[in-house]
């Protein structure tokens, strides 16, 4: 399934004369690319691939109920809803560290890579569908109760919400 994008509110001004889809579409690839490597730096392929999974589920969720969802409606809003990806809390250490993240980064790079194959609706979920994860090291009040989906590497795996 292709995740469908809410049209953005930049205009082709703004572009830089790109067609303002696929401006969206390189912002959407560049906050998932970081909220990747702020999330699973560390982790092998698979997992830096099912930190994505967790945000294209959300979209998908979101879309799948018309549009609208309190964690957002499209892969930027997912990703930096307050509170539910720690690496874009102002207060976490991560912060400063994935807005400065560059190209030089090669775990960095590897995580365009991933983005790139998740906003063009080719990256296969490795999650059966989460739509949340937390790490191994932390207990949560919201996962009290739930039954893993997977675990993958030091993330462990939920799916909370039926589309």
């Amino acid at each position: 399934m292709v995740i469908k994008f809410l049209k953005p509110l930049f205009g082709k001004e703004e572009a830089e004369g790109k067609d303002s889809t696929a401006f969206y579409n390189e912002l959407a690839v560049d906050v998932l690319a970081r909220t990747i490597w702020g999330e699973a730096r560390a982790e092998t392929l698979q997992g830096m691939e099912a930190v994505a999974n967790v945000v294209c589920n959300r979209v998908k969720t979101a879309q799948a109920r018309g549009g609208k969802y309190w964690w957002g409606n499209d892969i930027i809003s997912v990703c930096q809803k307050p509170y539910q990806f720690s690496c874009w809390n102002r207060s976490d250490p991560n912060y400063r560290k994935l807005l400065a993240v560059t190209e030089k980064d090669k775990v960095f790079v590897t995580c365009q890579r991933i983005a790139r194959r998740a906003v063009a609706g080719v990256l296969k979920d490795h999650t059966r569908g989460a739509d949340h994860y937390h790490a191994d090291y932390v207990a949560p009040y919201w996962a009290e109760g739930q039954t893993p989906v997977i675990v993958i590497g030091r993330h462990i795996f939920f799916k909370l919400v039926e589309v």
